[in-house]
């Protein structure tokens, strides 16, 4: 049965590869974004100015699922980092996916069968990881409200999240930018590699989809085992 899900941040290198996957299954993909969507593939796309409630447009249709991709890498030590960066961070990365959902959230609880939203989060959350003070605070708060969401909207709505490490997307091109910087990001991973768009996206089609059903409230680590591996 077609289902319609709708991808905040749909420019995103993750978003458009979980973009394909919904349609090869012969699902209807709605994509929001600040950026021109055109020529994308999305069955319906909106550029918007920003995530917020009053830039945001009004959907009819039922939706089955919703992701929120909008993100920051800014890392810098904690006494370069100014109020407003940390307050731009948490506004893209936390309230942004709060407006998206409260905006959305009628028509989430439309859907036939239950609904499922994902938020991206960070392996930095559960890591002390250097600079990344402002990025970790910000995406802290979104497991938050992940696990949150998870108890205020069941049984009708689930809602999980993923942390993964560094991926491969224009995002994070300025981390690996160069054969050094790579080689360097790679071998920080038990698995001795980045992430990958595709590794990203088919852990939220995982839990978009009825495989896990009886999944809420969980922050998944897609993350190469940094989050719980330690090579000797």
């Amino acid at each position: 049965m077609q289902k319609n899900y709708l991808l905040a941040g749909a420019s995103s290198a993750i978003a458009q590869t979980l973009l394909r996957l919904l349609q090869a299954d012969g699902h209807r993909v709605v994509g929001l974004s600040t950026k021109d969507l055109s020529g994308v593939g999305y069955d319906e796309h909106h550029q918007v100015a920003d995530y917020d409630k009053g830039s945001l447009p009004t959907l009819s249709q039922p939706l089955d699922g919703l992701v929120y991709f909008p993100g920051t890498i800014n890392l810098k030590p904690v006494n370069r980092l100014s109020e407003e960066e940390f307050l731009r961070d948490f506004k893209i990365n936390a309230l942004g996916a709060v407006a998206v959902v409260q905006q959305y959230l009628q028509n989430l609880k439309n859907a036939a069968a239950p609904s499922s939203v994902v938020f991206i989060s960070t392996v930095a959350v559960s890591q002390g990881m250097n600079f990344h003070s402002s990025v970790s605070m910000a995406k802290g708060a979104v497991e938050g409200l992940t696990r949150s969401l998870a108890a205020e909207l069941a049984p009708s709505i689930r809602v999980n999240a993923v942390a993964p490490s560094l991926t491969a997307s224009p995002l994070a091109e300025r981390l690996i930018n160069t054969p050094e910087k790579l080689d360097a990001s790679n071998k920080r991973h038990p698995l001795r590699r980045i992430g990958q768009p595709g590794d990203i996206a088919q852990a939220i089609y995982f839990l978009l989809g009825e495989q896990s059903g009886w999944m809420t409230g969980a922050v998944l680590p897609v993350d190469g085992g940094m989050a719980s591996v330690r090579m000797l």
